[in-house]
């Protein structure tokens, strides 16, 4: 038996979170996809969930009762704003894996979190709550992602790093073994950090600084 899913958000990463539901569907029918939700959804968003016949259900506050939810927005801030405010009216939240990710042993994976095509996680990782890992993002061993984190497209956090709440890690970015990311940070794409990362800094170019 399927399970019901609502998306919240109709922009890129929303309907990269359809994708994977999608995928993981035609694997073993998993989720009955009722449609996406979105305060404020541009024309194109709309034309594009029309275009692949997914509804759009209206605003975030007319999720239907009973439905699973995963919040398919890319910003760490935004994303952490809503989770607080669909927990407190108790959805429950999906995982989201996209058959084609490697997942090693010992991994914990926290409600909402989204692993898209291609991603590869080590052994021994933790990842929180509403976690976004984008295409082909690589997780290092023995590594902890906290809440809200996005992991961008071919971004790679080696083994034991910790990387915080709220951060963003960018497109192509590589985060060297055993440092720590503090919580809402942002590293820059293609960046190569070396060095641990202070909270709320931005960090940029090879070395990051």
């Amino acid at each position: 038996m399927t399970e019901p899913l609502v998306v919240v958000g109709a922009g890129g990463f929303g309907r990269e979170a359809l994708d994977v539901a999608e995928a993981r569907n035609a694997v073993e029918p998993t989720w009955n996809i009722l449609g996406v939700v979105d305060d404020a959804p541009s024309s194109l968003n709309l034309e594009r969930l029309h275009a692949r016949g997914v509804r759009f259900l209206g605003s975030v506050g007319e999720i239907p009762a009973g439905a699973t939810v995963v919040i398919g927005v890319g910003g760490p801030g935004p994303r952490s704003e809503i989770a607080s405010r669909l927990a407190a009216a108790d959805y429950a939240f999906a995982v989201l894996r996209h058959p084609s990710a490697v997942v090693g042993t010992q991994v914990e994976i926290g409600a909402g979190t989204v692993i898209c095509a291609g991603v590869s996680v080590g052994t021994n990782v933790t990842l929180g709550w509403h976690v976004h890992l984008n295409p082909h993002s690589v997780i290092g061993h023995d590594t902890r992602i906290e809440d809200a984190v996005s992991v961008n497209p071919n971004a790679t956090v080696s083994g034991d790093c910790v990387v915080g709440e709220g951060t963003l890690v960018g497109a192509g970015a590589v985060v060297l073994q055993g440092l720590h990311i503090g919580a809402r940070a942002v590293v820059a794409a293609s960046a190569c950090v070396v060095r641990d990362v202070q909270d709320g800094s931005t960090v940029m170019g090879v070395p990051a600084r």
